[in-house]
């Protein structure tokens, strides 16, 4: 098995939270990639540099300043830093974009009603596995700064979750693998007020009866049709849970959202 794990922003801000989730990163066994978010430091060091963040409906306005930032931010001193911090943790981790090696190809996000600048939209099928196996089989750990390119010389901004998506898809043609989605919440909720109403497996007729029901809240729902989407494309299984229980959540005996 290898896990695919994705940790959010909000984990990546609070330097306990993240001290605690490198060290249990690190003392998973095995075959794993980390894909992390960018949080808010690229905006904090932007208005230093007097780069104001746009944004427009929670999603990042990237233009041509702004590109060079995220590069510099989650490219560099996030990814570095957590690649630092894993290596003192004992996991013999490699930081890298989707550039490198040409692991994840992009285009540009077309320009509809918002242009939302050099932001990538990523396609699964086109995602270079070689690479990434290789690394893997060389008992390397890859940790993916959210940032792809076109082929053109031009790195693109991009969503971290769909980033985590793509690369377990290509990496399912290999081994049989458990993508895992860690953020602030311990599972998809049926109460979304009751922290501890985790709803502890989901398939696609339990899903379509809780959308007939109406019990998920909005922001669920993208990351649950990540988690199907990756599912009808090979991954065996996708997780949705808290970062505090990663071990647990690459063990049978999940505390988050198993999604089958």
């Amino acid at each position: 098995m290898v896990y695919v794990i994705k940790v959010g922003g909000n984990v990546i801000d609070n330097p306990e939270l993240l001290q605690a989730f490198l060290k249990d990163f690190a003392a998973i066994p095995g075959k794993k990639i980390l894909i992390h978010g960018g949080g808010k430091i690229a905006t904090r060091i932007g208005d230093k540099l007097g780069i104001v963040s746009n944004y427009v409906d929670g999603r990042r306005i990237t233009d041509a300043e702004t590109i060079d930032v995220v590069t510099m931010v989650y490219g560099g001193l996030v990814n570095k830093q957590l690649v630092a911090k894993l290596q003192a943790n004992g996991c013999n981790a490699i930081g890298i974009t989707g550039a490198d090696a040409n692991i994840i190809p992009a285009v540009k996000r077309p320009v509809k009603t918002i242009d939302y600048g050099f932001v990538g939209d990523v396609d699964a099928g086109k995602v270079n596995g070689g690479p990434l196996q290789a690394m893997l089989e060389a008992g390397l750990t890859p940790v993916f700064a959210p940032l792809t390119h076109d082929g053109q010389g031009q790195m693109l901004n991009t969503n971290a979750d769909t980033i985590a998506s793509a690369l377990a898809i290509a990496l399912s043609a290999h081994y049989p693998v458990r993508l895992i989605y860690c953020f602030e919440k311990k599972g998809v909720l049926k109460d979304a007020a009751d922290d501890n109403a985790v709803i502890n497996l989901i398939n696609r007729e339990i899903y379509q009866q809780l959308l007939e029901e109406k019990i998920l809240t909005a922001g669920i729902l993208p990351k649950l049709e990540n988690a199907f989407a990756a599912i009808e494309s090979g991954v065996k299984e996708v997780l949705i849970g808290h970062a505090e229980d990663v071990i647990r959540n690459t063990t049978p005996s999940v505390a988050g959202t198993l999604i089958r």
